[in-house]
């Protein structure tokens, strides 16, 4: 049923907890794990021309160090990828790519409470990806689930 997850992060805090639940649902399934961390061109783009190779590099080493976590914290393969686009496109274009039966991200990101229930990037991923979405909240204070 499920045979290929995709888990969309963006190496913040609050994402922490939607990579530990996906890892839990792709080892449930046996499916195979991708995780995948998206450059956000329209964040370079939108800095001081100065900075931005700085900011480009900064922002391609920390999603480096993201998947290297999950990497570490999975208890198989996980085949990792970084982009860089537009996060919602390349997030949905990378599981129609893979063929993926489920994408999962937090709901919240770097960008912290701007939206009132999703983030704007898991927002988009739900409204426009062509297969299944599982949005994970951080909870509060580290409280379990």
């Amino acid at each position: 049923m499920f045979d290929t997850v995709v888990i969309a992060t963006d190496g913040s805090e609050s994402g922490s907890r939607a990579v530990s639940v996906a890892l839990d649902f792709a080892a449930r399934f046996g499916a195979s794990v991708h995780a995948l961390y998206v450059v956000d061109a329209a964040e370079i783009d939108a800095s001081p021309e100065g900075l931005r190779e700085d900011l480009h590099d900064a922002l391609e080493k920390q999603g480096e160090g993201a998947l290297e976590s999950i990497r570490e914290e999975g208890s198989g393969e996980v085949i990792t990828s970084v982009r860089e686009g537009r996060p919602v496109a390349e997030i949905c274009a990378y599981a129609r790519e893979h063929d993926a039966d489920a994408v999962a991200t937090g709901t919240r990101g770097r960008h912290g409470e701007n939206r009132l229930l999703l983030g704007s990037v898991a927002e988009g991923v739900v409204r426009t990806c062509p297969v299944p979405v599982l949005t994970v909240r951080q909870l509060e204070n580290g409280a379990e689930a």
